[in-house]
């Protein structure tokens, strides 16, 4: 049986308050009013009337409680954040995700990476309607195009990033690319790529004899990416108080990166840990011309700084510069990661063990060395085969 109770509302006019129960702890609420100028015995009829209908409508489900009306908004709220698109999901959830751990060099690059080659194809798709094939077919399209294996791998992961997290926080109920193969270097693209990671001992010893004649800080630098294998932002951030002479090492602290929206910005080595990298006697001696020089012309805590300025060299400038010796010099693909890709590559095929090498370039784990300088070429294979041979003769005598 309903309880009705009468109360005079907000603006002093009588109200009633009628509360329906099923006896099993479902109770509804409602208001109810009379019209102006009813008598006394029809509000009584007319109230009875409606919280009868009150109570046929809670025992038949025509009706729900404040927790019930509560879930299901909760649970329609919940289906409508589900029906996001790539677009919408890309840039509402993934982009601020991976924000929190990704250098801003790193999200401006999936960000450009996102609006240039995925948004146009599968932007305004649901993401639950994204099938394999519509990302296989994309793949394949971009690949068609001619981009090389390593930017078709950059594709792949940030489908595989998008997708996995929206699996992951129950947007989707499938991940499509659970079905999508990573994607293949083409056969074609397999002797080039190779040829394209490092430099030769003898192309090495060409750009070092070029160097000769160029200036001493960009001797310095060069020399040092090839010596020490560290990257173009940590070698602009290195300053003079990071160079034990006496020791023979640097230690790598930080990091200088650019945006157009941040300008020139120091963070930490990509791994976020500082690291000790020993350096060579022809490298230090460098280091301490260049020290005399700059003490000459210009003060600077900075190991390369910019010219009559103590502030750091701008952390692209060494891309500009390498740009004008390729083409002064004939010297193939010229930059600086290549040089230390050199430097790393050298050091395994001359058999340093991974872990050192993965150490010395600040990799995050040996994992990230393993993928980039697996490959072998006849020399490494031949001196695996003879090491074995040594190995047995010498168990042998």
């Amino acid at each position: 049986m309903a309880s009705i109770k009468k109360i005079l509302d907000k603006n002093g006019e009588p109200a009633y308050i009628v509360q329906a129960s099923n006896g099993r702890g479902r109770r509804v609420k409602r208001t109810w009013r009379p019209q102006e100028g009813w008598s006394g015995r029809t509000i009584e009829r007319e109230l009875n009337k409606f919280a009868a209908q009150l109570e046929n409508e809670l025992a038949g489900g025509g009706v729900k409680t404040r927790k019930e009306a509560v879930e299901e908004r909760r649970k329609a709220e919940q289906e409508a954040a589900k029906l996001r698109t790539l677009r919408q999901y890309a840039q509402g959830v993934f982009i601020p995700a991976k924000s929190a751990a990704m250098s801003e060099n790193g999200i401006l690059s999936y960000i450009q990476f996102l609006d240039k080659h995925i948004i146009p194809v599968l932007g305004d798709y649901l993401m639950a309607e994204i099938t394999p094939a519509m990302i296989n077919g994309l793949i394949l399209s971009f690949q068609g195009k001619g981009y090389s294996h390593s930017t078709s791998i950059k594709l792949y992961n940030i489908l595989n990033g998008i997708f996995k997290m929206a699996f992951l926080d129950d947007s989707i109920l499938q991940n499509p690319m659970l079905k999508v193969s990573r994607p293949k270097v083409r056969k074609e693209e397999v002797q080039a790529e190779g040829n394209s990671k490092a430099y030769t001992v003898e192309e090495l010893r060409y750009i070092l004899k070029c160097l000769k004649g160029e200036n001493l800080k960009w001797q310095t630098y060069i020399q040092l990416v090839i010596d020490t294998g560290i990257r173009r932002g940590e070698a602009c951030g290195l300053k003079w108080e990071d160079v034990d002479f006496e020791c023979a090492y640097i230690t790598v602290r930080r990091n200088l990166q650019y945006t157009k929206a941040a300008g020139v910005y120091t963070t930490t080595p990509k791994n976020g840990k500082s690291r000790i990298v020993d350096v060579g006697e022809d490298t230090l001696c460098l280091l301490r011309q260049l020290r005399q020089r700059q003490a000459q012309e210009c003060i600077s805590p900075y190991v390369f700084n910019q010219d009559g300025s103590p502030e750091p060299m701008h952390p692209q400038s060494p891309t500009h510069y390498f740009k004008k010796l390729e083409r002064k010099y004939g010297i193939q693909d010229f930059h600086p990661h290549k040089l230390r890709h050199t430097s790393a590559s050298l050091a395994i095929l001359n058999g340093v063990d991974v872990v050192s090498v993965s150490e010395r370039l600040g990799h995050s784990d040996t994992a990230v060395t393993l993928r980039m300088y697996a490959h072998a070429n006849d020399k490494s294979i031949r001196r695996a085969g003879q090491l074995v041979r040594d190995a047995l003769k010498a168990e042998g005598e």
